[in-house]
């Protein structure tokens, strides 16, 4: 089995428009298989299956999808595009217009926090920031 674990989310009716909704942002990405009820789909390759399970449950930040970025672009791409009718929030964290969170953070941000002299002033100027800035977190 190629993905043998995977989550599954559970939308107020609306889980095929979400699922065509991240497919446009993420390459590598189609819907699988659509039953009407459960929509199975893949980003960049990453299996995920989206339920019409209706509106006893909502999407809230106990768990949230972290996106490792390469650079500024990306962050950017993924930035932009998820806060579409979606909320901004702290941190590099963001709400999606179907109230999944997300975590878009750059790669070099784990090496920036592992460097005792830097980590304080990496950590002081990402915590004034929503959308992660790399020059100014190197700068830092």
């Amino acid at each position: 089995m190629a993905n043998p674990i995977y989550p599954c989310l559970w939308f107020d009716g609306k889980a095929k428009e979400a699922a065509e909704f991240y497919c446009t942002i993420f390459k590598n990405s189609s819907i699988i298989a659509d039953t009407g009820m459960v929509v199975q789909f893949e980003l960049d390759g990453r299996r995920f299956m989206g339920l019409n399970g209706g509106p006893n449950f909502v999407f809230n930040e106990a768990v949230s999808f972290v996106v490792e970025c390469e650079n500024q672009e990306e962050i950017d791409h993924y930035w932009n595009n998820l806060t579409q009718g979606g909320k901004e929030n702290a941190c590099g964290w963001l709400k999606d217009k179907y109230g999944i969170s997300w975590q878009i953070v750059p790669a070099i941000l784990g090496k920036l926090m592992s460097d005792p002299l830097k980590a304080p002033r990496v950590l002081k100027a990402f915590m004034q920031m929503k959308k992660f800035d790399i020059a100014v977190l190197q700068q830092a």
